[in-house]
């Protein structure tokens, strides 16, 4: 595959429903959030719904098996998840994000997954074409990735052959060095959909999150009901 090959998302093969296992979702829970002030994974989007909560939602129906990662010391329940939600419990949570991602992956050993889409657990405003669109191009030996008006954005599908490195990160910046030290495997897909770039890093991101939320629930009510 060409060093950094980019496509223009299209339409599709196939549904997310039909993917199976192939693809899963780690979704990354376990920071401090200290430029936020607060514990942000307990904010409440909606008001029956927690940020963290409504991102894993937003996974659990685009992928049949979604993973949490959080701190050793957190109550699932206190962030909001479901008692069903499948967590990963991070102890080194503490180091950094690229120790999190790291026993995150470690405890995939035991999947037959050919790839894992890692996302932010802040980030809940993703169209699910958009991730049935990376899914399509998810493969053992590709790292596969959104970009929206030129900015790359998340989730990044991490194929099978790069889960051994990423369960050996010991850094602060994720799985930054993965990326940029496999460019050849990288393919980036250009998507119409902001949501690949919006978290809430302060507190007043979360306004923007929750009238995006917003519209994407009236537009999916909107098709629905036609």
């Amino acid at each position: 595959m060409p060093e950094n090959t980019e496509i223009q998302a299209g339409r599709l093969g196939r549904n997310v429903a039909e993917t199976g296992d192939r693809v899963l979702a780690l979704v990354m829970a376990a920071g401090r959030a200290r430029r936020f002030g607060t514990d942000k994974r307990q904010e409440k989007l909606l008001q029956d719904c927690t940020l963290l909560a409504a991102t894993v939602q937003s996974m659990a129906a685009a992928f049949n098996s979604v993973r949490v990662v959080i701190r050793s010391d957190d109550d699932p329940a206190e962030l909001g998840l479901a008692s069903a939600t499948q967590v990963v419990c991070s102890p080194r949570a503490d180091q950094g994000l690229g120790f999190s991602i790291a026993d995150g992956f470690r405890a995939l050993y035991g999947s037959q997954a050919t790839a894992a889409a890692v996302l932010l657990g802040d980030m809940p405003c993703i169209e699910p074409e958009t991730f049935a669109m990376l899914v399509e191009q998810a493969a053992a030996d590709r790292i596969v990735r959104p970009e929206y008006q030129g900015k790359p954005g998340h989730p990044v599908i991490f194929g099978r052959n790069f889960w051994d490195e990423l369960a050996q990160l010991q850094d602060e910046e994720g799985a930054r060095s993965v990326i940029q030290r496999h460019p050849e495997a990288c393919m980036r897909i250009r998507v119409d959909d902001p949501g690949v770039l919006m978290d809430a890093d302060r507190p007043e991101d979360l306004q923007a999150l929750r009238e995006r939320h917003q519209s994407m629930r009236g537009a999916g009510n909107s098709a629905s009901d036609s």
